[in-house]
């Protein structure tokens, strides 16, 4: 093509360009403008009002409903709530409340009910008179339920009849109408979550019994009921009733834990407006467990009332040391991080208009809320230290014992960043990091054993997936401090590659890998392993997990071979259904024969050097011709291609990414787990032993 010829080309591609651009420009109006009505918006955007459509979005749609049961309890208006678990994954959930009013909404025209199960911020929440103190701030919850739901049914007890309406994603299906008579008061509520929406519609038994029981301890002499009726021939059932409210809270945290004090501070007071209540105890333990709610809503990021209590806290401990004179006047104040050191604590504020941040409620903004905990818990807390010498002088005791151990461990610490072993640009040799330097792509593949390691690097993508292979088990930094994990050679250079820094130093803003992927073996090894990992990154770099940064790998456990074609599958269950098909395909299948335990049959014989279970399986005494099956038991047994494919590949593998669900039922697992204590750990074997199915030892 001439020069002439190409620019004339050239020229006409640009003519059209800007003819279309004009033309997008001209029609660019209001009939551009979408108003989403009712309902819609939620559907829309469901993440905004309940913080996911995974399972703690699922988990949510439960808790908003309760809340409206919670708000009566509050009130004084009621004493008991239910939560039932149904088949086909329904909810229904009932309380003996006032029960939502059914009379004409003069604004709508409509009854009550329908308005505030159809039309976003609306409710009596806003209405003082109505609720002096409620977790429900945007009138949003039960509404939001019933746009995320399939089929919803409300009914109301009020004025000797039952009132009812039904809803199918948001939109009646009539009016609201009695169709019965009832005694007493109250609300049900049925709902079946939309798959639509969500990813998974699977409730979770303990994450329910775990949320509610926290609802009991907080809302002192309610009774919460749960019920399991998903099976037929089974059903479980829990009732959680509490008069002694956060300080049973505080001893049930504690059961696992060796007490540093004997009594367990307590306070429960309102001032100006503002209802505080606190409960405080000391282990021997190294970590904060503090819990902070706001109109009993649970406040991950916590906000003004928790840093009111820490506030308090370090001030009323310091003014009792230099008084008693633990403190000498030359020596230093006792810091934030010596005071709470080993601290257990459940803050409670109620408050007539929490100021949240979002929906989901993570942080509170109130002023008043600080002012309120700091003089009702400073007060409290220097009359509890004058009362309770002896707890008082172990309190003091194991600050002073944090402050001296947290010194030595800067001090060692200090020693370690001289020498720059964390500088970013040190990174440690056993790293092959990606070529890509854009975080967002980058995947940091954490892996058990230099031979696994191996063959990740050579099966990898090179552009976004970097490998650091980790030598044998790591520290378990549940029992040491920062300066001891610096001084592990594995755990140094997972901090290295990070690039975040470690402890005061941590930045999330250097993160080199967006995506931290564990990778171990399918055996009890690898799990032990995923484990002290797992603890690692809970207990330093909790934040990787609250950005969803965190991830598993999931290897598969067999390769069924059958004929040329290979079936790479994940878990027994599926196991069984792809021998089956396979049977089917082959003919070799009688009626009413059907794989159950596919491990039964199996003939053991040696390749190499190594036993795998790769032989045929036995149906009625036939075998299956043609069939091989290989279970893994390390990743190094896969070749790079395999590995690759399977477990790597970002269009066939399997991630599973951590989130913390329930902070309080975390930190019990790892310090039970992980922690110094043999006897909770050993209970913990002995109740779950007989469930683990094909163990490997």
């Amino acid at each position: 093509m001439s020069k002439k010829k190409e620019s004339q080309k050239i020229q006409k591609n640009l003519k059209i360009k800007e003819e279309k651009i004009k033309k997008q420009k001209s029609d660019y109006g209001a009939g551009q403008i979408t108003v989403l009505e009712g309902l819609v918006p939620v559907r829309k955007r469901p993440a905004m009002y309940i913080g996911s459509t995974g399972t703690r979005g699922l988990h949510h749609m439960i808790w908003e409903v309760v809340d409206n049961g919670i708000d009566e309890a509050i009130g004084g208006y009621a004493n008991k709530i239910e939560v039932e678990l149904l088949p086909h994954n329904q909810v229904r959930i009932s309380d003996n409340g006032r029960g939502v009013p059914v009379d004409k909404h003069k604004s709508t025209g409509k009854s009550a009910l329908e308005v505030v199960m159809t039309k976003l911020h609306a409710g009596a929440k806003f209405d003082k008179n109505a609720y002096k103190v409620s977790g429900g701030l945007h009138g949003v919850g039960v509404s939001v339920v019933n746009a995320l739901s399939s089929y919803l049914k409300a009914e109301v007890k009020r004025e000797g009849k039952l009132w009812c309406q039904e809803y199918k994603r948001g939109k009646p299906l009539g009016k609201v109408k009695a169709v019965g008579s009832a005694k007493g008061t109250g609300t049900i509520i049925t709902f079946k979550p939309d798959p639509e929406i969500f990813e998974e519609v699977s409730f979770d038994w303990k994450t329910i019994l775990s949320h509610l029981r926290q609802q009991a301890y907080l809302t002192q002499k309610v009774q919460i009921i749960i019920t399991d009726k998903r099976e037929k021939d089974y059903e479980k059932n829990h009732v959680f009733y509490f008069e002694g409210g956060i300080a049973s809270f505080v001893h049930y945290l504690n059961r696992t834990n060796k007490i540093n004090q004997d009594n367990i501070f307590y306070v429960q007071k309102e001032i100006d407006n503002v209802a505080v209540e606190i409960g405080m105890q000391y282990t021997d333990g190294y970590k904060e467990n503090l819990l902070s709610f706001a109109n009993n809503i649970y406040t991950p990021e916590g906000g003004t009332h928790v840093s009111g209590f820490r506030t308090a806290l370090t001030r009323t401990l310091n003014n009792y040391a230099r008084e008693k004179k633990f403190l000498k006047e030359k020596d230093k104040n006792l810091s934030g991080d010596d005071v709470r050191e080993g601290l257990t604590a459940v803050i409670s504020v109620r408050l007539v208009d929490p100021q949240f941040e979002g929906q989901t409620k993570a942080r509170l903004g109130n002023n008043e809320a600080r002012t309120a905990v700091d003089s009702v818990f400073s007060e409290a807390c220097q009359i509890f230290l004058e009362e309770n010498p002896k707890d008082a002088e172990a309190i003091v005791g194991k600050c002073f014992l944090a402050a001296r151990a947290r010194q030595a461990a800067r001090a060692a610490r200090e020693n370690v960043l001289r020498k720059g072993v964390l500088d970013s640009l040190a990174l440690p040799g056993k790293l092959s990091d990606c070529s890509s330097k854009v975080p967002e792509e980058c995947e940091l593949y954490v892996v058990e054993g230099d031979s696994a390691g191996g063959s990740c690097r050579m099966g990898r993508d090179r552009k976004f997936q970097a490998i650091l292979p980790l030598r044998g088990k790591v520290l378990n930094v549940e029992r040491a401090r920062l300066n001891k994990i610096l001084a592990n050679p594995e755990l140094k250079s997972l901090v290295i590659a990070l690039g975040t820094g470690i402890g005061e130093q941590f930045d999330i803003k250097k993160l080199r890998y967006h995506k931290i992927i564990i990778m171990c073996d399918a055996d009890s090894d690898g799990l032990h392993i995923r484990t002290l990992l797992l603890t690692f990154f809970y207990r330093y770099f909790p934040e990787l997990i609250e950005k969803g940064h965190l991830y598993i790998a999931r290897p598969p456990l067999y390769r069924i071979k059958s004929g040329k074609n290979n079936h790479y599958v994940y878990s027994e269950e599926e196991k069984n259904k792809i021998l089956n098909k396979i049977i089917v395909e082959k003919g070799e299948k009688k009626k009413k024969s059907p794989v159950t335990k596919t491990t039964k049959g199996f003939k053991v014989k040696e390749i190499g050097s190594k036993k795998q279970e790769d032989q045929v399986e036995e149906i009625e005494e036939k075998k299956i011709t043609g069939l091989s099956i290989q279970r893994y038991k390390g990743l190094g047994e896969m070749n790079p291609d395999e590995l690759f494919k399977t477990t790597m590949d970002p269009e066939n593998r399997i991630l599973k990414q951590i989130e913390i669900v329930d902070a309080a039922k975390t930190d019990e697992i790892f310090e039970v787990l992980m922690g110094k204590e043999v006897s909770p750990r050993k209970r913990f074997i002995q109740t779950r032993a007989q469930g683990v199915e094909n163990l490997d030892i």
